[in-house]
């Protein structure tokens, strides 16, 4: 199969990597910054591109990515700093609802057609903390804006592309052990991605839009 991954440099998208290149499919890592993780893989499988999906794809960017696409892992996403009601600035709430929310809307939409050729799947990596039914400690506006956001264009998109063929499903990680977690997460990303890609492989047992956590476990939002 081929994989796109983004954010896929370290934490969870790097795992996906591995974990993906190790079942012996081809996978292409779109990374923000330095290559960090990636730079160890040494895999004729593993492409990896340089690409901040803030921006539009250029056209040097797309003639790197595969004709079809049979998996798409919208993963790039920041937290952002102080959240609180009384520190959060309106440039906070608008640069984490452009990486965790509109790049993702974004990128499918550059994407699309390669998707829909392959008949593939779409995985959008939100969090808990994106529902409003979960949400009983406050705080983290931007943060819980913008994976709210995600999950609604999430379940739009798997509306949308369903005559197509392509199944979208919107994924809970987990609490992981992340460098944006400080190591703190209740679970390594080893578990969270093994989990994921059950769900993602099982797209079809889920109602359409469905949030999903990495155990299956299906999150009202």
């Amino acid at each position: 199969m081929n994989i796109v991954i983004t954010g896929a440099n370290r934490g969870i998208g790097l795992e996906f990597v591995r974990q993906y290149l190790l079942t012996g499919d081809e996978v292409w890592a779109c990374h923000r910054g330095d290559l960090a993780g990636l730079s160890a893989i040494d895999s004729p499988l593993l492409h990896t591109i340089h690409w901040d999906v803030t921006q539009a794809l250029s056209a040097e960017t797309e003639a790197q990515l595969p004709a079809t696409i049979d998996i798409l892992i919208n993963n790039a996403g920041i937290y952002g700093h102080d959240q609180q009601l009384n520190k959060i600035s309106a440039e906070t709430m608008h640069n984490v609802f452009d990486v965790n929310c509109i790049a993702p809307v974004m990128v499918v939409q550059s994407l699309v057609q390669r998707v829909c050729a392959a008949r593939g799947r779409i995985a959008n990596l939100s969090s808990k903390m994106g529902s409003s039914t979960d949400n009983s400690s406050g705080g983290c506006y931007a943060y819980r804006a913008a994976k709210a956001a995600l999950i609604i264009c999430s379940k739009s998109m798997a509306i949308d592309l369903q005559p197509q063929g392509v199944g979208v499903i919107t994924l809970h990680p987990g609490w992981v052990k992340t460098d944006m977690t400080s190591q703190s997460g209740l679970i390594d990303t080893q578990t969270s991605v093994a989990g994921m890609r059950k769900v993602i492989d099982n797209i079809a047992n889920y109602d359409l839009g469905t949030f999903v956590a990495f155990d299956g476990q299906q999150i009202p939002f």
